[in-house]
This record gives structure tokens, sequence and C-alpha cells, in this order.
């Protein structure tokens, strides 16, 4: 929006639109009080547009007049204005409207496609599901595939969270770690025998064990965030962090309402 870069000149916008409605009567600080600026401030912008002949003043006093020079700039700006808004309003209907998802074949231009999520990921097909919704353009199998006109409802179980406590360097780091316990964990899955599908770690120490166990690690950094969101989407989540870490686990998957239990990982 290029004519508005200037500074202050959203403001000479406002303040020439204003007077061109013709009120004779308009003060100063009726000026103020509708763009919400304060008289000062008004008075040093109808100085400045007086100085730049888009308006004229008897001694910088109301009435003020709008010139043709000024109409002619309110008119570009109103219409730089005008298409901004409606560049904006364009992105926002299609952020709202436009949703991603993988496409498990190939699809086409106008296909009513099922959609299911699976370990996480949305995904497309033209087998029916109870969600639906419209391909906007061709996709190739695995490929990323735009979609509108979403209906149903998405059948997606919330995931739970198997919080491992570990020592803390000071209290022996992995030398004092069960890792027994934690391969059985991983092996078994959750007290609800759910497969582990993410691995989490916070902290050297579970770097180190999960190392040593050869675990696959998928979620590393903003580890409390990112299981908790994992579980959201029918994930479950092996969480391995060090001492008072396990706090902001705990915190964040409470405030998310995923299921989960913690076990202390030392001998």
């Amino acid at each position: 929006m290029k004519a508005f870069k200037k500074r202050g000149a959203l403001t000479h916008f406002q303040i020439l639109s204003e007077i061109s409605k013709q009120n004779p009567h308009l003060k100063q600080k009726d000026l103020a009080e509708t763009l919400g600026i304060t008289i000062q401030a008004v008075s040093e912008n109808i100085k400045t547009l007086i100085e730049q002949e888009y308006i004229t003043s008897k001694d910088g006093r109301s009435p003020y007049k709008i010139t043709q020079k000024g109409i002619d700039k309110v008119k570009r700006d109103a219409i730089s204005l005008r298409k901004y808004s409606d560049s904006v309003l364009e992105t926002m209907n299609h952020y709202k409207t436009v949703w991603p998802a993988i496409a498990k074949e190939d699809l086409k231009k106008d296909e009513i496609v099922g959609l299911y999520m699976d370990s996480g990921v949305l995904y497309a097909h033209k087998k029916e599901e109870d969600a639906t919704g419209v391909v906007l353009g061709d996709a190739a199998k695995g490929c990323d595939v735009a979609l509108s006109n979403l209906t149903g409802l998405i059948d997606m179980t919330i995931g739970e969270a198997v919080v491992i406590n570990l020592p803390t360097i000071k209290e022996g780091g992995s030398d004092k770690v069960n890792l027994e316990l934690i391969k059985s964990v991983y092996e078994q899955g959750t007290t609800t025998d759910k497969k582990i599908d993410r691995v989490a770690i916070a902290g050297t120490v579970s770097r180190a064990v999960a190392n040593m166990l050869d675990l696959p690690v998928t979620i590393e950094y903003a580890a409390p965030q990112a299981t908790a969101n994992a579980a959201r989407k029918g994930l479950n989540v092996l969480a391995l962090c060090v001492g008072d870490m396990t706090k902001a686990f705990t915190r964040e998957l409470e405030e998310q309402k995923i299921k989960f239990d913690i076990i202390d990982g030392g001998k």
C-alpha cells in the first residue's frame, strides 16, 4: 500500500476525507475526536496540508476547504486503500476456506474426496469417508492437495503420553537410569497398550539415554508443546525428560486435556 508508507500519510487521508464532506463548522477539536488523536496533532497535520496546497484556510483556522489537488489525492489514496483491503479480504477468505492434505492417489480438480487422519497427517482419497472435501486442483499421489467445502467429521482419537522422569547429571545422569524399564515402555506402549508413535526428549541426559537405546527421537525442541500437539493429532508419545523439566510436560498435557502417565526412570 504505497500511498500510506510515509509517516502521517494515513492521518492526512483521514483529515482530507473529513474536510471533503464540506462541513463549514468543522473544528480541529471535532477532527481530533473523530480520528482519536490530539488537537495538537490535528493542527500540525492541517498546517502541512495547507503548505502542500491540499486544503485552504484563513490563518490556519476553520472553515477548511479542500482544493482540487486535495480531491485528486483523496481519490488516489481511496483507490489504493480499496485495492489493499480487497487483497486482504481475498487472502483471508482463501486462508479460511482452503485446507491442505496429502493425496493418497492421483486426484483431479473438482473431485469429491474422502478425508481421514493417519499418524497425525490428513489424507485425501476417492474412497468414501465420514468427512469429505472438494479438490481445487490436480494433485499427484503423495503430493499436497488443496481442498475446499469440507463437510462431516474426521475420525481422530486423541493420543496419550508416557512421561519418564530421568535423574539429573548431579544425580548420576544416564548411569542411574533404568534402561530396561524405558525399553520395555517403548516396546509395550502406553498403559492402555497403545503403540508408541513418537519419542520426545528434553535435556542432555535424555539424549544420551535415547542414543543408548537407539530410540528414534522425533521431538526435541519445544518438546512439551510438541508432545501435546502430537497427542491432539492422535499420536502416542514417549517423553524422556530430566529433573524439573517434567513439570513443563505435565502442565502442557493437563492444559490440553491429554491423558498421560508419569514414571520414575531411575534405578
